[in-house]
């Protein structure tokens, strides 16, 4: 579907970008264009180094912002697919820089949307998180935001052949930033810090999330935010997979932060239908009703009150299925046996 196609990936520089180029490389040789918009030209630079345009013809590296609508518009020319993957994501810094974090997630977001719908863009996917769902820090109050501005974008599409929808995912494991590199560094101190022996978080590996955002891509009705049924795992049972032998005192949990992480609540349920492999969430003012989507998509609604949580999740990662998804997945597990 995507050979002489042409994309564009916002953050393409990130652990998310760098892991659809990748793939978008490999499997779609005869891809048109493949642009990485993203701000950082060092990051560019040194993603350059392993993806150089000398080598491969459909690469453009395009410096850029999110904030900047004018250089959206730009970038946007000819472009058949987009997947907005640029945010600021550390919640102690959003926290800490509201304006800053909404004018990036939800401003970012509004003119990705309006860039697109200017544009000839056929498919839109944006990458949300599961912090977006019941939100208590200012990070999953923007992805909030940012998902329902793409959610309703559909709304005022007109006639355009034009479908914008959302992927939302749990922790991407081994992404910058995240407690698994973090871990794997502090390994050498002797000390893992828990925040809270009860914590619990979702994982998803960074192809998995790459695999999805292409199953949206061929799959999307338009409107949807879309689940993947993924396992979770303990946080004292990462710190028993990565440093069995350090110390492991509880400090605390941050501010913003839950003991489990949501992706569908239950006042999602209602609006929520299950295909398989993954759920959809529609949009409560969509041009679909749960009966006319599952006729189309052959899925089934969830029972009313029906939630999805990291800590009732049924499939749990075992310390030893960590490991050895850590070793296959992570960079620089030197030591780490699998």
């Amino acid at each position: 579907m995507l050979n002489n196609k042409s994309i564009l990936i916002t953050g393409g520089t990130g652990s998310f970008g760098k892991a659809f180029v990748k793939t978008i490389l490999a499997r779609y040789p005869d891809v048109n264009r493949l642009v990485i918009f993203s701000r950082d030209e060092l990051k560019q630079f040194e993603m350059a180094q392993k993806f150089p345009e000398t080598q491969y013809a459909a690469l453009r590296y395009f410096i850029g912002d999110v904030r900047d609508a004018a250089r959206l518009h730009r970038a946007m020319e000819g472009i058949d697919v987009v997947i907005h993957a640029a945010a600021l994501k550390q919640v102690p810094a959003a926290e800490y820089n509201p304006f800053e974090c909404i004018k990036t997630n939800v401003l970012g977001a509004q003119n990705v949307i309006e860039a697109c719908l200017d544009s000839k863009v056929k498919h839109v996917v944006a990458l949300s998180t599961d912090k977006a769902a019941a939100p208590i820090n200012l990070y999953g109050a923007t992805k909030l935001c940012s998902d329902k501005l793409f959610t309703a974008a559909n709304n005022i599409k007109g006639s355009r052949d034009l479908r914008f929808s959302v992927v939302r995912y749990g922790n991407v494991m081994g992404s910058r930033g995240s407690v698994i590199p973090f871990f794997l560094e502090r390994r050498k101190t002797g000390t893992l810090p828990i925040t809270d022996p009860a914590m619990t978080r979702f994982n998803i590996s960074l192809q998995d999330g790459v695999d999805m955002v292409l199953w949206a891509i061929h799959n999307a009705q338009g409107g949807e935010i879309f689940v993947p049924k993924i396992p979770s795992y303990r946080i004292t049972d990462v710190a028993m997979a990565i440093g069995p032998e350090c110390q492991h005192p509880v400090i605390g949990i941050r501010p913003g932060e839950k003991i489990h992480e949501e992706m569908i609540t239950e006042c999602d349920s209602f609006n929520t239908v299950d295909l398989d492999k993954y759920f959809s969430i529609l949009p409560a003012a969509g041009a679909h009703t749960v009966a006319s989507y599952c006729a189309a998509r052959g899925g089934k609604p969830v029972p009313p009150g029906f939630s999805y949580d990291s800590g009732s999740n049924p499939n749990f990662l075992t310390v030893e299925q960590l490991r050895n998804l850590i070793a296959q997945h992570v960079e620089n597990t030197e030591g780490l046996d699998a």
